[in-house]
């Protein structure tokens, strides 16, 4: 069975497309191609990966690597088809029509409501945008044959019975192991992920003006920043000066920064996407056995209370998130035991390997239709 994975947006070795899909289709059996932003056609861990030259802008992309993704999709001539960006919509009905062939779509955000907070997006127009692209969204999926979501709230947006949301929780096997090792008269706290100013990382770096001198505490943040004016703003605040900036750092590396680290953050802000999001890096840190400091989302509030793994804060509150700070500094036991219960409930439910039946589960399904 050859299955043709697509997207024009995300990088090669994405976690969710890469590393827990496109792999579990592959050891399950499946003949997996990658159509994906790359230096080079190439197979690794038997996925064949060919590669889209990167656009010049979101202008080209949308409207030069979308046609690219068409041309090499067709001559895939592939069994199931499993795309992953809203800007490929109209390329996954192309090939419904043209293949007669299976189509998933698989959705990462809730679009809708993400375009609400678009910085590039002029403000006067997000509310029509948004409200375009949902009606849009929902009549072309009706054509296709399997909607997966990262969500149930994304999930509940697809008024059709043939989508499931497929989680995007870690992987954690039998090998998965962590061993601790940081300095207790220095802590460390972190933050993984996309460095935007929607994601919180303005009042991270703020918090550290607020925390007591004497814990000796620095922020390592792995990622990237979308915005060079953001980068400026967040380099003249005082704060930067306890802060190590890491870059990009590789899936396969991440775990080795959190064994150094004693809080993991994650403090969106309030955006209409964020609130009902599950973003993995909450996860991590939790299978890292991590404290964690969270937005008090009553999403992200319930999954830290019911599992007795870190604190909530006001996402908007640099103080908060500094008393947060101190709080699990001061309490050392605690912050332990926090920490083990987070991972205790990664390894017994927040697991890809649980997800992962699923997305064979429909697979199978979607072979007998």
């Amino acid at each position: 069975m050859k299955v043709c994975i697509l997207t024009s947006v995300h990088p090669c070795f994405d976690v969710r497309i890469f590393h827990k899909e496109a792999r579990t289709l592959v050891n399950a059996g499946y003949d997996v191609t990658l159509i994906v932003q790359h230096t080079k056609n190439v197979i690794v861990d038997g996925v064949k990966i060919i590669a889209l030259p990167k656009p010049k802008n979101r202008f080209f992309r949308i409207f030069g690597t979308t046609c690219q993704v068409f041309m090499l999709a067709l001559k895939q001539r592939a069994d199931i088809y499993h795309f992953h960006d809203p800007e490929l919509l109209p390329i996954g009905i192309l090939l419904k029509i043209l293949r007669e062939t299976k189509v998933i779509y698989d959705v990462h955000e809730d679009v809708s409501k993400q375009i609400l907070s678009k910085y590039w997006i002029p403000k006067l127009l997000r509310g029509l945008i948004s409200v375009l692209f949902n009606l849009f969204e929902n009549l072309l999926s009706k054509k296709f044959d399997y909607i997966i979501t990262a969500t149930v709230n994304i999930r509940n947006k697809f008024k059709i019975g043939k989508a499931i949301d497929i989680k995007n929780y870690p992987i954690v096997d039998s090998n998965f192991q962590i061993i601790h090792s940081y300095n207790k008269n220095k802590y460390t706290i972190i933050y993984v992920g996309g460095l935007e100013r929607i994601r919180g990382i303005k009042e991270i770096v703020r918090a550290l003006e607020f925390v007591n001198p004497k814990y000796n505490v620095t922020l390592k943040l792995l990622g990237e920043f979308s915005e060079k004016s953001f980068v400026k703003e967040v380099k003249n605040l005082k704060g930067w000066d306890k802060t190590y900036f890491l870059g990009y750092v590789s899936y396969r590396e991440i775990y080795k920064y959190l064994e150094k680290v004693n809080i993991g953050l994650v403090c969106f802000l309030p955006a209409p996407n964020h609130i009902f999001s599950m973003p993995n890096k909450l996860f991590e840190y939790m299978a890292a056995g991590l404290p964690i400091v969270t937005s008090n989302f009553p999403l992200w509030k319930k999954i830290v209370e019911v599992n007795k793994c870190g604190l909530t804060v006001n996402p908007l509150n640099p103080k908060e998130i500094a008393k947060a700070v101190e709080w699990l500094i001061e309490h050392p036991d605690e912050a332990e035991k926090m920490g083990a219960n987070g991972r205790k409930a990664v390894l017994e439910k927040y697991n890809w390997e649980k997800e992962s039946k699923k997305l064979l589960k429909l697979y199978e399904d979607i072979q007998k239709k």
